[in-house]
């Protein structure tokens, strides 16, 4: 659809209309940002920064919610702090992304959250591996794993716990780094690796930040790290 006409359709929606349009997500979503029809065990998500992988993540866990696909999800991210701040309160988190009348209810102190169909989900970190021990799930979204501090371990226990359902599965959305479990994740044939670079979210992103990046960062190890998201 062109722009000009898609402009006029929106023109005619109620504001109440344009909310709930705002929040339908495969219209809105660029194509690798949703599941891959061939996710079998692990969908991992190599990106650059500002592509979009908490969006990405927490579309993908609000899918499986609302489709009652799945009904013990984890989250795990590299602290407690980033799980609030980022997975469930930042501005693409679990808080933001559904219609104001489906928000879920979080409860910080019991590190969980719940959704409207009753579905709760757990909230962990990796900071502590031998915490996630004894965890079952049948979906979980793991956040930046590259940042755990012992990613090995916890990966080790999280994977120990995907055992319920009838098709288990893990998204792992990160920046890369050039790691030994990343880099096997990578030659696993029951991964598929999504890969994308900061400039494919140009659109939602300030001018000032792409104009920065582009002047300090192209062209450097860092800037093909953190842009480009190349396993270096």
């Amino acid at each position: 659809m062109q722009r000009k006409e898609l402009k006029r359709k929106l023109s005619k929606l109620t504001s109440d209309e344009l909310i709930i349009l705002g929040h339908e997500w495969e219209l809105w979503a660029r194509p690798r940002q949703l599941p891959p029809k061939n996710w079998i065990l692990t969908w991992l998500i190599l990106a650059g920064r500002g592509y979009g992988k908490t969006r990405t993540g927490a579309e993908t866990l609000r899918r499986y919610v609302e489709s009652g696909e799945i009904t013990q999800p984890t989250i795990i991210a590299p602290t407690a702090g980033d799980a609030r701040d980022i997975m469930i309160e930042g501005e693409s988190g679990l808080l933001h992304i559904f219609p104001p009348d489906q928000t879920p209810y979080y409860e910080p102190s019991k590190r969980r959250i719940t959704f409207k169909n009753g579905i709760v989900c757990k909230i962990r970190s990796a900071e502590e591996p031998e915490r996630l021990r004894g965890l079952q799930h049948d979906f979980v979204w793991c956040d930046e794993i590259a940042s755990w501090r012992y990613l090995q371990e916890s990966w080790d226990m999280m994977m120990l716990g995907l055992r319920l359902g009838k098709h288990p599965r893990v998204v792992a959305t990160t920046t890369p780094k050039p790691l030994p479990l990343i880099k096997k994740m990578v030659k696993d044939k029951k991964t598929i690796v999504t890969s994308g670079n900061t400039y494919e979210n140009k659109e939602n992103l300030a001018g000032s930040f792409i104009e920065m990046i582009e002047d300090m960062y192209e062209g450097t190890r860092l800037g093909r790290q953190e842009l480009y998201a190349e396993i270096l």
